[in-house]
């Protein structure tokens, strides 16, 4: 047996082994700010250098019923599932574009019968058209060497895209409990909306009973009845819009946490604290690089650069090594024995001479492919750029609004209480003392909204760091 044909194709295989055609990765370059535009404004926050979430960024809003219905939405919301799912596709598909970088070994055992003129079998020959027994043995190997890195290529790019994958697990997760939280401190927010609407539902029905007496008696005109019913109308149509809107951020939680909405009842709290999470004085911009989106995003691009050299050695010829052995005879007593032996072994070099520009056509695609994804990624981390800024300016402008609420409604609180000590000592009456209580319930309302509003931000804000402010 000349095993030189072997011996030259398995070193030529080795040698070539550590070569791979195609551009090795470079992150795509993108220039980011030292900081936020809009994070110069956190110094009116207190300091805190220890400050950053941890990945249960929700603990911070210290409200177990939230943290409770978080929990089961990481558990039982289908998006997670299916994402989980894809993830696993991802993680299969790397094992298998590892399996090339392996010999193929197979076995197999076969017998036949049948009529023949001349035939041999090992060391048994039937002639005269008699009846031909063969029965065999065999082990195969065959084996591709990875001469030019297509396969490895393929490696990293099935790494690349299963890290992708990994990374929209995460986004997914993250999206699903900031969405748990935005819709929970709403359906608080309108617990608190519902309470106060129908306290002003019970005095603008007493107004409107003082003034129907008063325009009885004469001393009241019918624009004042016609504008204390509209008042009473308005606030009506507004508790139903508050009670419909409760409904649907319950139903809306119910999906989130995988029950139909009849399966989830949250009871009322008109009594509720929002907590708004403190993040230090400054947030670097760099936080932005383990946004889920972005890191999804920078791993796209890596896959497709790698698909540019799998593209690419195409070009160059293959490898195959083949090898057979086994035991062939008439009958299966015996086979195993050194007469009835064979073996094949060899090496084979293909290479394609023309193929009408498929080849070049492949490479153009994957080089074209890689820069869409390296776009994508830059326009990913600009758009996440501008998530942050904009939250960032709407928890500047709420945190304004809110201190500016306080105090309207601590002036209407020293308001309501003048206008009380006043009717005691009988100098105004018990109208202008309800008009003053519901205009005090009207700036308690624009204060408690707000107070919502900036807790719901800071949900915003931790979802478009990508899961808080920590490094």
């Amino acid at each position: 047996m000349n095993l030189k044909p072997l011996l030259l194709a398995v070193t030529l295989s080795l040698t070539l082994g550590g070569c791979m055609v195609g551009p090795d990765y470079q992150k795509p370059p993108m220039s980011l700010p030292m900081g936020f535009k809009e994070g110069l404004q956190w110094q009116r926050a207190v300091a805190n250098p220890q400050g950053a979430l941890a990945s249960q960024w929700w603990l911070e809003y210290h409200d177990p019923l939230l943290t409770e219905l978080i929990q089961r939405s990481a558990t039982a919301n289908p998006s997670i599932d299916a994402a989980e799912a894809a993830y696993r596709l991802a993680q299969a598909q790397v094992s298998s574009s590892r399996a090339g970088l392996w010999p193929t070994l197979g076995a197999g055992l076969s017998g036949t019968r049948g009529v023949g003129g001349s035939s041999s079998s090992g060391s048994s020959t039937s002639t005269g058209g008699g009846v031909v027994n063969v029965v065999s043995a065999t082990l195969t190997a065959s084996w591709e060497p990875d001469l030019w890195g297509q396969v490895r290529r393929g490696i990293e790019s099935s790494n690349a895209t299963a890290q992708a994958s990994d990374a929209l697990l995460a986004g997914v997760r993250l999206s699903i409990s900031s969405s748990v939280a935005s819709n929970y401190l709403g359906l608080r927010q309108l617990d608190i909306d519902i309470g106060l609407l129908q306290q002003q539902q019970q005095i603008n029905q007493q107004l409107l009973d003082m003034i129907q007496a008063q325009y009885q008696q004469g001393t009241a005109a019918n624009d004042q009845l016609l504008q204390a019913q509209d008042q009473l109308s308005s606030v009506v149509a507004a508790l139903q819009t508050a009670q419909r809107s409760r409904e649907q951020y319950e139903h809306a939680l119910a999906v989130l946490v995988g029950v139909a909405p009849a399966q989830l009842s949250i009871e009322p709290k008109a009594q509720y604290t929002f907590v708004v999470p403190r993040p230090p004085l400054s947030l670097p911009s760099n936080l932005l690089l383990r946004r889920p989106d972005v890191v999804a995003a920078e791993r796209n691009a890596a896959a497709a650069n790698a698909k540019i050299g799998v593209a690419e050695a195409a070009f160059f010829p293959t490898l195959d090594l083949t090898a057979e052995a086994g035991y062939r005879a008439s009958a299966l007593g015996g086979l195993f024995s050194v007469p009835n032996r064979i073996w094949t072994l060899g090496p084979a070099l293909a290479a394609t001479l023309f193929d009408g520009g498929a080849r070049e056509a492949a490479v153009q695609q994957a080089q074209a492919s890689y820069d869409q994804d390296a776009a994508n990624y830059r326009g990913t981390v600009l758009s996440a750029l501008q998530n942050v800024e904009d939250n960032l300016s709407a928890i500047n402008h709420l945190n304004v609004q809110a201190d500016t609420y306080q105090q309207i409604y601590t002036r209407n609180q020293q308001l309501f209480g003048s206008q009380e000590a006043q009717l005691k000592a009988g100098t105004v009456s018990q109208q202008n003392v309800l008009t003053q209580q519901l205009i005090l319930l009207q700036t308690e309302q624009n204060l408690r909204d707000t107070q919502a509003q900036l807790s719901q931000g800071s949900v915003a804000l931790i979802q478009s760091l990508g899961g808080g402010w920590g490094l």
